[in-house]
C-alpha cells in the first residue's frame, strides 16, 4: 500500500494538484480491542458522465481529465485502507482491479444492462457496481449480481451486488451488498420498489448471518424507500445516523451545481448515500466525517480538491456474532 500511495503523491507532486480534502475518523463506540474490519461506500463518479454542457459548470475542465481524476480517485480509494469498498458508477473496473490488485485487492463487477455512459463519445464502457476486498484479511465464499426489480417485478437498468465473506483471522461469516437505486426527482416509487425487492432478496439470502448494505440510493431520508429500510425485517440501521447524537444522517453526502438550458445554475446538496449495518450482530466503531462547507468551496463537487460529486461514506465495524 505505501509503494502505491508513495507513487500517487509523486505524480500528483509532479502535476502540482492540490491536496486532497482533509478528513478524520469520529469514533462511535469505545474501543475494546475486538477485530474490526473497514468499509467503504462510494458513488465514484463514471468517466463518461463528466461530459455534457450542463455537467458541473464550476468544475475547472482540467480537473475532470481521466490524466488527472485517475490519480485522485486511486488516492480516495487507498488512504484510508479499507477492507472492503463497495463502489457505484464504476466503468473502470479493469484499471481499477489491476491498480488496486497491486496493493493486495480482487474485485467483481455488475454492469447496468443499459449503461447511459455508451450515449457519450470516448467512453470507457458500460458502468455499474463493484466490490473490492482486502484477499490477505477476506474469503469470498460467494457473489451474485442482481438486476433490481420495480413495478410488477419488471427488471430495471439498476443493478446490486451480494457477496458473503469470511474473515480469515476469526472465521466469523458476513454478507455485504451494493446497490445503485434509479436517479432523478419523480422516481420515488420506483426506488422504493428496487429497495423492497433487495430487502426480499437479502432476507432469503443472509439469514442469521450480519449484513451490510451500502449504495447510492438516490434518495433522501424523507423517501419511502428510507423508511422501507428502517423497518426492515433485517434489523438495520444507518452507520452514519452516528454522527448526530438525534440518530439523523448528515446534511449531506453529494453537493453540486450543474446548468441548466437556459444558462442558469441549479445547486444540490443531499443526503442520498448510505451504509446500512446489522445492529445485533455488528456494531459501528469510527464513521469518517464529512467535510465542512467552507472546506468544499463555493464551486462544491467536482474539484481539483475530491474527484467525484459524492463524498466516500467510510466506517469501522466489529462483527460481534
Amino acid at each position: 500500500m505505501e509503494v502505491l500511495i508513495n507513487k500517487l503523491k509523486e505524480d500528483i507532486s509532479k502535476r502540482s494538484l492540490p491536496s486532497l480534502l482533509d478528513r478524520s475518523f469520529i469514533n462511535t463506540k469505545e474501543e475494546d480491542g475486538q477485530l474490526k474490519i473497514r468499509i467503504m461506500q462510494w458513488n465514484i463518479l463514471a468517466q463518461a458522465l463528466t461530459q455534457g454542457d450542463d455537467n458541473f459548470i464550476m468544475c475547472p475542465p482540467e480537473a475532470l481529465q481521466w490524466d488527472n481524476r485517475q490519480l485522485r480517485v486511486v488516492e480516495e480509494l487507498v488512504r484510508y485502507s479499507p477492507s472492503i469498498l463497495c463502489l457505484e458508477e464504476v466503468d473502470i473496473f479493469k484499471f481499477l482491479k489491476d491498480t488496486l490488485g497491486q496493493v493486495g485487492y480482487d474485485g467483481i463487477f455488475t454492469p447496468k444492462p443499459d449503461s447511459p455512459c455508451h450515449k457519450f463519445e470516448n467512453n470507457m464502457g458500460s458502468d455499474g457496481c463493484a466490490v473490492f476486498y482486502q484477499t490477505d484479511k477476506l474469503e469470498l465464499l460467494q457473489h451474485d449480481s442482481i438486476v433490481l426489480r420495480g413495478k410488477d417485478n419488471e427488471e430495471t437498468n439498476q443493478v446490486a451486488i451480494l457477496c458473503k465473506f469470511r474473515l480469515k483471522a476469526n472465521q466469523k461469516v458476513f454478507y455485504v451488498s451494493v446497490c445503485h437505486l434509479k436517479a432523478k426527482s419523480g422516481f420515488d416509487h420506483l426506488r422504493h420498489q428496487q429497495g423492497k425487492f433487495l430487502l426480499e432478496v437479502l432476507k432469503k439470502k443472509v439469514t442469521s448471518h450480519p449484513v451490510f448494505i451500502c449504495g447510492d440510493f438516490n434518495a433522501s431520508p424523507k423517501e419511502p424507500v428510507y423508511a422501507e429500510f428502517i423497518a426492515s425485517e433485517l434489523g438495520i440501521a444507518s452507520a452514519y445516523s452516528h454522527l448526530s447524537t438525534e440518530g439523523q444522517e448528515p446534511n449531506y453526502t453529494t453537493w453540486k451545481i450543474r446548468g441548466t438550458h437556459d444558462g442558469q445554475k441549479t445547486e444540490s446538496c443531499k443526503t442520498i448515500d448510505y451504509i446500512w449495518y446489522s445492529t445485533d450482530k455488528a456494531s459501528i466503531t469510527s464513521v469518517l466525517n464529512l467535510p465542512s462547507p467552507e472546506a468544499i468551496g463555493e464551486a462544491r463537487l467536482p474539484s481539483y480538491t475530491y474527484p467525484s460529486d459524492h463524498f466516500s461514506l467510510v466506517c469501522d465495524v466489529v462483527i460481534n456474532s
